[in-house]
Parts: structure tokens; sequence; C-alpha cells
């Protein structure tokens, strides 16, 4: 394995690692946290049962990341209900950038979609219901930063499709690499390999992210 050691990410993992993980009460009252955002993700947690967004230790893990790196064009897979997209969007309000977020079910997607407007974030993240092996391909230009959370077995064919869409000196996150590597082996493989990138793991909640850093030569 490649090991990625640059100091933006290490500084960026570190960060959200030393951060004790928060009661929704104590998420409402962080200052670094607009109100209405700390709100909606509060009771975006009580609702999730099925466990489809991310922890909040990675939410934060995230938007560290993003702030740190000054992403501007970023790009999600797998939207669910717009928890991740919200804490990314909170960094992009910082940097001025924008996402782009993607959800297959038409449900989840309105969810998301309404989640991120009562958060205050509609001016810096656009919500997409669809497929998003049709959609991406509609989508202009190029992303500094992916972020993959969707159907485990198609890591790969997403990684394949979008890599190449990622700028020199961006970053392709996936979540759950840890948790649920026995459905990604194909993925793993794939990221480890390559001469033009390198790839480090951080598990902020034991769920697992990797960072694949594309070369810039």
């Amino acid at each position: 394995m490649r090991v990625l050691s640059r100091p933006l990410l290490a500084l960026a993992a570190a960060i959200v690692l030393s951060w004790p993980s928060l009661t929704l009460d104590a998420m409402q009252s962080d200052r670094s946290l607009p109100p209405e955002a700390a709100r909606v993700l509060a009771d975006i947690k009580k609702i999730d049962k099925e466990l489809y967004s991310v922890s909040e230790e990675d939410g934060r893990f995230l938007r560290v990341l993003i702030g740190a790196r000054g992403a501007k064009r970023v790009l999600e897979i797998g939207a669910a209900r717009g928890y991740s997209a919200i804490w990314m969007g909170l960094a992009l309000r910082d940097t001025g950038g924008s996402l782009v977020t993607i959800e297959f079910d038409p449900a989840r997607a309105r969810e998301a979609k309404a989640n991120i407007e009562g958060a205050g974030l509609a001016g810096n993240v656009h919500v997409i219901a669809g497929d998003a092996f049709k959609e991406i391909p509609k989508l202009t230009g190029t992303f500094d930063l992916v972020f993959l959370d969707a159907w485990k077995p198609d890591y790969k064919k997403f990684f394949d499709l979008v890599f190449q869409r990622l700028d020199p000196g961006g970053v392709f996150v996936a979540h759950n690499v840890v948790n649920k590597k026995s459905e990604m082996g194909d993925f793993l493989t794939a990221i480890n390999s390559r001469s033009d990138a390198w790839t480090s793991i951080v598990s902020p909640s034991g769920e697992g992210m990797s960072l694949t850093y594309k070369q810039r030569r």
C-alpha cells in the first residue's frame, strides 16, 4: 500500500480523531455550527434508524478535510438524507465552493433537498435525484474532491467512472472501507495498485474512509 503522508491530510485526521463524539445537545451548542445546521443534523440522526448517514465523527472529518484543502468543486455519490452533504456544505460555504450530491432513491433525495435547505445551504449544495451512473456523465467540468458512499459492490465501477474526472492533486474519498471491506475487494485492490495515486485509510468512527490522492504529475 502506498501511504499518503501529506501534512494537510494528516492534520485533518488528527483534528477529528482527537475530537470527542458529542451528544445531540452538545452538537446543537457547538459554536462552529450555525444553529439551523446543528438542528437539522440532530434531527436527521434522530430518525436515521437504517444508519444511512455517516457518523458525526466522519461528518466532522469531511468538513475539516474540505476546509483544509480549500476544495471548491465537490461531488458526492449517495446523498441519503443529506447528513454528510450538510457537513461538506458548511466547509464549502467557507471556501466559496459547491457540492453536487446524487441520490438514487427519489424519496430520500427529496428529504436531502429539504434538509439542506433547512440548514441554510441551498446556495452551496445541489441535489440530483437519479442513477449516478447516468447522472455523472451529464455533469460538466472536473472535481477536486469526490466522496463515495453508495452501494458497496459498485465502488470500483464508480471509481473507474469518476477518477478520470478528478483534478491532479484531488482526493477521492470512499466510506465504509473498514466495516464493509468484504463487499468492495476489487475497489480496494484498484486504489492500492495505481501508479498515479497514493492511498491511506483513516477511521474516525470505526467505519473507515479511504483517501486516494491523484498525483500532480
